[in-house]
């Protein structure tokens, strides 16, 4: 029997890479595809390359009609997707909600108003399955949280070292370059072609960016206690695609020669996430379109860190992907349904 999936947020990037994956899943059927300013509108004209969808009608984005479904997916902005929610858990008390927004992610409501200056929506469980005891804390859930796109690749570079004690918590410093589409669809001069083609420019200097207490909220699961992140976003001339670099100092009784064994350990079963042979580092070309992560490491002896590039499509395994693989394991389903594809050469 098919699962009954809603899509909102349909008209955005977001929400077209579920429907795009979710069209492929063998366990799915696609209801309701809803929008906010353009409801009315056929997807075929806003999601082009969605041809099997293309003659769906886009519905608002409401309770009612979403209700109903075995699964919704609300790829909204951030502070849009609390009020739908509690509608849902009123009227589709049964309904796995999984939000693809910001507004679940968080366990601290300072730290939310603090950054995102509304009222907390509460704290769900956190869709990155690859972190330490996840999995279990999403089997069974009827609400989740997907990660931000740049958590998810920044938390899959540092995990294994903060879990096995070998990373001090202070000093953490991330750089990540992300494709334009990380911003979503909304017309904004900055991203216009002619800005970005053949520049880099850095945004949410100084802490400023919103995934950075996500980032150390997830960094802190594993550590133990409170790691200390300072976290430098940049924009790159490119669609798709992450590209983490991070870095943290090694405890002093850290031994250098048995840094590697920890990622190696941590990702060895991983279905989704390969650790790279010494030497080969990752690129964003060879994740596109997929929800596969590479990894590779690297200790700096002389500086006693380790520093550590991960890749991620910020669309698929960064948002889109990251949901369908929770929503998998949420429902006793195969986790690598509909996520079988691997990426996108040249």
């Amino acid at each position: 029997m098919s699962i009954t999936v809603a899509v909102s947020g349909a008209s955005g990037y977001a929400g077209g890479e579920a429907l795009r994956l979710l069209s492929g899943h063998p366990e799915v059927e696609i209801g309701a595809v809803t929008a906010h300013s353009q409801a009315g509108e056929r997807l075929g004209v806003l999601q082009p390359h969605l041809h099997t969808l293309a003659d769906r009608v886009l519905e608002p984005t409401t309770a009612d009609v979403l209700a109903g479904h075995d699964v919704v997916f609300l790829a909204l902005p951030h502070g849009a997707s609390g009020p739908i929610a509690a509608e849902l858990a009123e009227r589709s008390p049964d309904t796995v909600v999984i939000d693809a927004g910001a507004d679940h992610r968080l366990e601290s409501a300072a730290t939310w108003a603090q950054y995102y200056g509304t009222e907390h929506a509460g704290t769900w469980p956190y869709g990155l399955p690859e972190l330490p005891g996840q999995r279990g804390r999403l089997a069974g859930a009827r609400r989740i949280a997907v990660p931000g796109c740049y958590p998810t690749a920044t938390l899959l570079a540092l995990t294994p070292g903060f879990g096995a004690g070998l990373l001090q918590p202070r000093d953490v410093v991330i750089v990540a370059a992300s494709g334009t589409s990380g911003a979503g669809k909304a017309l904004k001069p900055h991203l216009l072609g002619s800005e970005v083609m053949g520049s880099m420019s850095p945004y949410g200097v100084g802490g400023g960016h919103r995934h950075t207490p996500e980032i150390e909220q997830g960094l802190a699961w594993a550590a133990g206690e409170d790691v200390q992140v300072s976290f430098t976003p940049t924009l790159a001339p490119m669609p798709r695609g992450i590209l983490a670099t991070a870095t943290a100092r090694l405890t002093d009784d850290a031994d250098p020669a048995a840094v590697r064994a920890a990622w190696e350990t941590a990702y060895a079963d991983e279905p989704f996430v390969r650790l790279l042979p010494e030497g080969q580092w990752p690129t964003t070309a060879a994740v596109i379109a997929s929800n596969h992560v590479q990894v590779q490491l690297a200790v700096d002896e002389r500086a006693g860190r380790v520093v550590v590039v991960s890749a991620i499509d910020n669309l698929c395994k960064g948002t889109a992907g990251g949901a369908v693989q929770s929503m998998n394991i949420a429902l006793g389903l195969p986790e690598q349904a509909g996520l079988e594809s691997q990426g996108v050469a040249p």
